[in-house]
């Protein structure tokens, strides 16, 4: 476990290092694209993960509760 919190240990070089790489590799015109799509899809899981959220909260509220029938069964 403190080996995984080890790798996430990064600094200001080693992050200037990465954005270079990814730099040289996408490229200047792909970058804002490629955030692009990242935004829209983290979008799409919010909205995915509300729309379930939602739809648990509606189902409980529908689910009548019977309190008698479980009094008597005790």
């Amino acid at each position: 476990m403190n080996q995984v919190l080890l790798f996430f240990n990064l600094g200001g070089g080693e992050i200037f290092i990465i954005l270079l790489i990814v730099l040289l590799l996408f490229g200047s015109k792909k970058i804002p694209e490629l955030a692009r799509g990242l935004g829209k899809g983290i979008r799409y899981f919010k909205d995915a993960t509300s729309d379930v959220q939602e739809e648990i909260r509606d189902s409980v509220k529908d689910t009548p509760i019977d309190l008698d029938s479980k009094q008597h069964k005790s």
